[in-house]
Order: structure tokens, then C-alpha cells, then sequence
């Protein structure tokens, strides 16, 4: 997710992001170095040298930082990046599970009826367009057990 644009709220002590379908806030106490009262933002840009994918601010004391749009998207909590998070996850389980498997890539295939390219795009972690109901057929078929746990976060 490509970074818009970039502000500073000294006020709230948050940066606001705006991406192309979102407006989100990252508070100061997240960054490091931390801006504070005593050593303010001096400079604040969406970082192109990083894709637009992070935004790099200078303090006054000569510190510099960067905050990558996913850092504002998990303090955010947003669904689409903790799905997309999960997904990833699981899929380099099921990466570990195929090499370790005494199975053979085509009884991988004939067992969840696929085809060899879907088992090839159910295994490539930076695709995103697959369903975690595909990658849990894939684990099952590896004889995996998934238990989703689910508890209060801590601090």
C-alpha cells in the first residue's frame, strides 16, 4: 500500500498517514527516535526511495527515522493487513509441511484437485489473491491440524 501523503498533529502527538483509501494516525511514542516538545519534527516527506511505502522524518536534534505503512497499519489494526498477515503465515507453514511431506507434489495436486500451477500459487508467499480456505485444504491434505486461538491481547 503506497503512502499518499504525510502530516504531523503536534497537538494529538500523532502522525497522519493518507493512503488511497485511508486516512490513519501513528502516534509519536510509536517512532523511533520519538519526537517530543523538546526535540520537534523539522522535516516530514513520503519516502520515494522506499517505493512510497514509508515516510522519514528528521528532529531537530539531528536524529532522523522511518515508519514503514505497515508499522500503521498494524497499530491500526486494519483487516485487510492482518488477513494478508495470516495468509503469510500460513503459507510458510504450508512451504515447511510440502518439503518435509513424504508426498509427492502430484499427489499433493490429485488430493486437493487442483492443478500443478494452483499448488505453485497456493505455495508463493507474496500472493495475496489465494483464500486461507485454499492454503488450510492445502495443510489438511498435508495431514496438518490448524487451531485458531484466539486471547486478550497484552500490553
Amino acid at each position: 500500500m503506497k503512502i499518499r501523503s504525510v502530516t504531523h498533529n503536534n497537538r494529538k502527538k500523532v502522525f497522519e498517514v493518507r493512503t488511497s483509501t485511508k486516512k490513519l494516525a501513528f502516534p509519536f511514542s510509536k517512532a523511533e527516535p520519538s519526537p517530543s516538545i523538546e526535540d520537534p519534527i523539522t522535516e516530514l516527506f513520503v519516502d520515494r526511495e522506499a517505493g512510497r511505502e514509508a515516510f522519514t522524518y528528521a528532529l531537530q536534534s539531528g536524529r532522523t527515522g522511518t515508519v514503514h505503512v505497515d508499522q500503521v497499519l498494524e497499530y491500526n489494526q486494519d483487516p485487510t493487513y492482518l488477513r494478508d498477515l495470516l495468509l503469510y503465515r500460513l503459507t510458510l507453514e504450508a512451504q515447511k509441511r510440502v518439503a518435509e511431506s513424504p508426498l509427492s507434489k502430484r499427489e499433493i495436486v490429485r488430493r486437493l484437485g487442483t492443478s500443478a500451477a494452483q499448488l505453485y500459487r497456493l505455495l508463493d508467499q507474496a500472493n495475496y489473491h489465494k483464500s486461507v480456505d485454499q492454503v488450510l485444504a492445502l495443510l489438511q491434505v498435508l495431514n496438518c491440524d490448524v487451531d485458531l486461538v484466539v486471547r486478550t491481547k497484552t500490553a
